[in-house]
């Protein structure tokens, strides 16, 4: 009997704010919320950007006055929603409009006339160029002289085409909320991120521990782009080229699987499995099958999954436009047929579009086996069942989607009408498609997506794409249409593309239902998620995402209605826990968890048997698993 890995906790931070308890999804879909959830989000956003302060548990403005929720709204609603979702980058990542770089500068003598020159002797190169005569002056200076033509590199400042991207709420900085220095942005982001989630699940973390072997907790996290910005292996790449020297932190925190090793190490202190399983764009799935991987083998029965990406800086932003994959400005002015750009619509799947748009998120979702939960009356936000991998074999171009994908939503759709019947998923699926809004995305994953539907019998089927909100943040992307996926869950709406005007001419949809406008399911449930994710290289991934309802269902059939019942009656305290956490993170105060240096294990004090290890710190011994894999093959 596989135990089923259920979704007890879910957080992190992306363009539209922070995740857990659904605050990132009522900021995309706050049109069409009540008032109240509306104003309850507003009033964290104005926390987050620093428009308003808290107080006592009383918001105040500038001047110390106290605001009302409906005054919060009222007052600052236009700027909250301008300074979140993707937008124009601001300042505190780049000067779109002032990049620094080098140009390349050939000097020589004019009329053949000498050229020279006065500057320190420390700063003289090594060896000295040929053409250089030197001569000692006073004070450690010399004068050089040159002798025909000399190359230098002169700062200089260059426009970017691109100046859009999904950016972090402005005036949320994440390392002023710990103590962060030297510290990568996307391992602030990873720290800031998990806490979340763990702060979400309303138990306290030890009492987790404390049921679980030490080795029965598993984290899985990463990123594809490692960490490439000043305190990592930006700064050490270019520390030469600058003439500066290298850190001792900037290689170590900019290896890719920091995210997962910071968590371990600060935040949750595990002994347990861990790893990150790169995928490009695809990459979360690839976690998040390790992660349901363990708890149905029973090797696990507790899971942090997620990853951090901080890509909105010049190299990437370079990289990615190079490959002509960003939307830029000029293409999105030549879309819109107007001078003027509109940089919060420059995310357009399945619309005309003319690039994707980058992002920076880190979103983490907490597994547990069902039994587990059960016990330790844990909330359940859904379910995951399966991931689906393939490769896209022989290709042409290696960022050029491929066939891969066919075979992980096939796979996926069949998945889940063994769970809830052929009708089921004809009825009660949606899609979170890709959704990467380039020309070619529209058209190749459109068409996968309809002939799936038709293979099944599936009519009109949902699709929604998150990314028009928040950008394609790499890693971290198939995080984000998860964590919206729960939203739809939780308030029964689902997102349109509200960055479109109307569906591109060339997106198939006989079989497929894209709108413009949030929908309101209404007394329509629905209880599966296909996650899609195509990313760079033939990294395909689909994902099976069940709802609370549906796996509750399953829960009352595998315990009985007793046992369930004790289970509610548990959870009614672990909600409370919760909403207490949701209602002191609304005013700012999130309380990171940063663990430097604290409650370290003595080595020493290990206690090794044949039956099992005794590890300092905590309450259950690790017992030896039997293996009976090759029992067959043994005498």
């Amino acid at each position: 009997m596989s135990r089923l890995p259920v979704i007890v906790g879910f957080g992190g931070y992306n363009a539209a704010g922070r995740s857990s308890f659904h605050h990132g999804f009522r900021r995309i879909v706050i049109e069409t919320l009540d008032a109240q959830a509306r104003q309850e989000t507003l009033a964290g956003l104005a926390v987050m950007t620093k428009l308003v302060s808290v107080t006592d548990g009383q918001y105040l403005d500038a001047d110390g006055k106290v605001l009302t929720l409906a005054e919060i709204e009222m007052r600052y609603s236009a700027e909250i929603l301008d300074a979140t979702l993707v937008r124009r980058i601001g300042k505190q990542h780049l000067d779109v409009d002032a990049a620094h770089w080098q140009k390349n500068l050939s000097v020589s003598a004019a009329d053949g006339e000498a050229l020279s020159f006065i500057t320190s002797r420390k700063q003289l190169p090594e060896p000295l160029p040929a053409n250089w005569e030197v001569e000692t002056l006073d004070n450690g200076e010399v004068r050089v002289t040159l002798k025909g033509a000399c190359d230098f590199k002169v700062d200089s400042y260059r426009e970017l085409p691109v100046k859009s991207a999904g950016q972090l709420p402005t005036g949320f900085e994440p390392g002023e909320l710990y103590n962060s220095r030297f510290h990568p942005r996307g391992l602030q982001m990873s720290v800031v991120a998990a806490t979340d989630a763990i702060r979400s699940i309303g138990l306290p973390w030890k009492d987790i521990v404390d049921r679980v072997q030490p080795d029965e907790i598993a984290v899985f996290s990463g990123s594809i782009m490692s960490q490439l910005d000043e305190n990592g292996f930006g700064g050490m790449m270019q520390s030469r080229l600058k003439g500066g020297r290298v850190t001792a932190k900037q290689c170590p925190l900019g290896l890719n699987t920091m995210p997962a090793d910071f968590i371990n190490a600060y935040v949750l202190g595990s002994v347990g499995t861990t790893g990150s399983v790169t995928g490009a764009c695809a990459t979360f799935l690839y976690n998040l099958q390790k992660g349901i991987e363990l708890i149905t083998s029973g090797r696990a029965r507790v899971a942090l999954i997620g990853n951090a990406e901080a890509p909105i800086n010049q190299e990437c932003i370079d990289g990615y436009g190079a490959m002509g994959a960003l939307a830029t400005e000029e293409g999105l002015r030549q879309l819109g047929g107007r001078e003027d750009v509109d940089f919060r619509r420059a995310s357009r799947p399945f619309g005309e579009n003319c690039g994707f748009t980058l992002a920076e998120s880190s979103q983490y979702v907490v597994l547990m086996d069902d039994a587990l939960a059960l016990e330790l009356g844990a909330d359940i936000h859904g379910a995951v069942t399966d991931v689906f991998i393939n490769a896209d074999g022989f290709k042409k171009s290696i960022s050029a989607p491929g066939p891969g994908n066919y075979l992980t939503l096939a796979k996926a759709v069949a998945s889940a009408a063994q769970l809830i019947g052929a009708d089921g998923v004809r009825e009660r699926s949606f899609v979170h498609a890709h959704g990467s809004s380039t020309p070619a995305n529209r058209v190749t994953e459109s068409e996968l997506l309809d002939r799936v539907a038709a293979a099944f019998g599936i009519e009109q089927w949902p699709v929604a794409a998150v990314k028009a909100y928040v950008g394609h943040s790499l890693a971290t992307a198939s995080g984000d249409q998860v964590i919206a996926a729960l939203g739809t869950f939780k308030y029964g709406i689902l997102p349109g593309i509200k960055t479109i005007d109307r569906v591109a001419d060339d997106v198939h949809r006989e079989h497929l239902s894209i709108e413009t406008r949030d929908r309101v399911l209404g007394d329509r449930q629905l209880d599966v998620c296909f996650i899609n994710s195509k990313g760079f290289g033939g990294n395909n991934a689909t994902g099976v995402v069940i709802s609370p309802r549906q796996a509750e269902k399953m829960l009352k059939k595998r315990y009985g209605e007793a046992a369930f019942a004790a289970y509610c009656a548990k959870r009614e305290k672990t909600r409370a826990n919760a909403e207490e956490y949701d209602r002191r993170a609304r005013q700012g105060e999130l309380d990171i968890i940063y663990n430097f240096g604290n409650d370290l294990i003595d080595e020493q004090q290990i206690e090794l048997s044949p039956e099992g290890i005794q590890v300092p710190g905590f309450a259950q011994t690790l017992r030896y698993k039997k293996d009976e894999r090759f029992a067959d093959m043994l005498d």
